[in-house]
């Protein structure tokens, strides 16, 4: 059993990891830079340490730092949350290595999940469907690139291997730009993520992002919790999640979801996992695996009932899942909008300050995810989300009325925000009739601005 754990992270996350270890009887050691002193986690906690500068490479990312703070105050596990170190290998084998629990999956399969080639590999094994591509890293073979594009069929995009957050990505329409683009993208991959590796697959042009929740213990055990739509997303960012999504039908469901708790058992997954795909004329693609909890882990939550941190927790005591399939039933909807500290008339400029006034919603269904309060202090050093904002209906139809009502209710001085946007989203046609593409909003925004 662990009894004291530091959470490696801070904001939202860090306060929901707390919240999680509270109710489990777990005691809590909070770490924080100079410029997250007065963040509300740290101020539950039942110990603190401060690991450094504001500047995240000084503090969060900081890995001797962090291994030296569970040491002195002699926790037994690290929780590294979303986001920082909370899908490096290298940190988690360091964790593990230090005498210390990771709450996560183990070094060798984050490392597996983490290259993007050797996962389609490991899924293609698996047979979970991935979407049309070089089958592996892409060669200095000119003629042999040329010929395994013609093969996808144009357009195709070129990834790469160790990308994310959008980075280290070229579409490609004709075959006169396809030399050049992929060796931009071995340029650019090789300056963002140390590994110049790139693969090819097909672009699809009118995709939706439908990803799938899973839990696994490691020992054998795994289920699928259902499948989140997080379509509305700027510059490969998501705005809006929701779950169940929209138009997905219930073999759909268990077809896709009884692959990825299948290939969790074969690649020997322990924790929370998301697998993601591009959904398209009713087939899936695999696009990659997150090796942690997602931001948008609250709506599955909220349609299961099933905590999923408290579940991380566990798996990692070494306790077995204590839920079969035949257990989780999704009742309801869920929606959650992504609050930030930023202002979308003015190309989504960050707008850190000093948050004068904060009134927030409640009611049935409403649920509100975050670490601000009256006289915070938004640090300009981070994410400029600064809470989530879920609501609950037996319905969409509903859960969209309630997430209107709960945004007009919101108001937040000091700082600018994203609220209005939100509504704005809640109240266009196209978002209320559901199932839209992952370009949709980019299309629209300029509309609802």
């Amino acid at each position: 059993m662990i009894e004291k754990l530091l959470i490696a992270n801070r904001g939202e996350i860090a306060l929901r990891v707390l919240r999680a270890c509270k109710e489990l009887g777990i005691k809590t050691v909070a770490v924080h830079s100079t410029a997250d002193a007065d963040l509300k986690h740290v101020l539950m906690a039942d110990e603190t340490v401060c690991i450094g500068p504001a500047p995240s490479s000084e503090s969060y990312l900081n890995v001797p730092a962090l291994i030296s703070a569970a040491e002195v105050t002699d926790a037994e596990a690290i929780h590294p949350g979303y986001g920082f170190l909370s899908e490096n290998a290298d940190f988690a084998e360091r964790v593990e290595e230090s005498g210390f629990k990771f709450i996560g999956p183990k070094a060798e399969t984050i490392r597996l999940m983490g290259d993007k080639v050797s996962a389609i590999k490991a899924m293609k094994a698996a047979g979970v469907p991935t979407v049309p591509g070089s089958g592996g890293p892409l060669g200095s073979n000119d003629k042999e690139n040329l010929e395994i594009a013609q093969r996808i069929g144009y357009p195709v995009i070129i990834k790469a291997s160790g990308g994310g957050g959008g980075r280290g990505m070229r579409v490609v329409h004709t075959e006169a730009n396809l030399l050049k683009s992929i060796q931009l993208t071995k340029s650019e991959a090789g300056s963002f993520f140390g590994n110049p590796e790139v693969y090819m697959e097909k672009f699809l042009e009118n995709p939706r992002h439908v990803e799938i929740q899973v839990l696994a213990d490691g020992q054998g055990n795994a289920v699928h919790l259902g499948e989140r739509d997080c379509s509305m997303q700027r510059r490969h960012q998501k705005v809006v999640e929701e779950a169940p999504a929209p138009g997905i039908t219930i073999e759909q469901r268990n077809k896709i979801g009884g692959a990825c708790a299948n290939a969790c058992i074969e690649i020997g997954y322990r924790g929370a996992g998301t697998f993601e795909f591009l959904y398209e004329n009713g087939e899936f693609y695999f696009i990659e695996m997150n090796t942690r909890l997602q931001v948008e882990h609250s709506v599955t939550e909220m349609v299961t009932g099933i905590d999923l941190v408290k579940a991380q927790i566990e798996v990692a005591m070494g306790m077995p899942l204590s839920i079969t399939q035949e257990d989780i039933k999704l009742s309801g909807h869920a929606i959650e909008c992504r609050i930030n500290a930023e202002n979308p008339a003015r190309n989504f400029m960050p707008s850190p300050g000093k948050i004068e006034r904060l009134h927030l919603p409640g009611g049935l269904g409403v649920r509100w995810d975050s670490h601000i309060y009256t006289g915070y202090s938004v640090p300009p050093h981070y994410d400029s989300m600064i809470g989530k904002l879920i609501c609950f209906g037996s319905d969409r139809q509903t859960a969209i009325a309630r997430m209107n009502c709960a945004l007009s209710e919101m108001v937040i001085t000091g700082i600018d925000s994203n609220i209005h946007l939100q509504r704005e989203i809640m109240n266009d046609g196209g978002f209320q009739d559901g199932g839209r593409n992952i370009h949709y909003l980019e299309e629209r925004l300029e509309h609802l601005l």
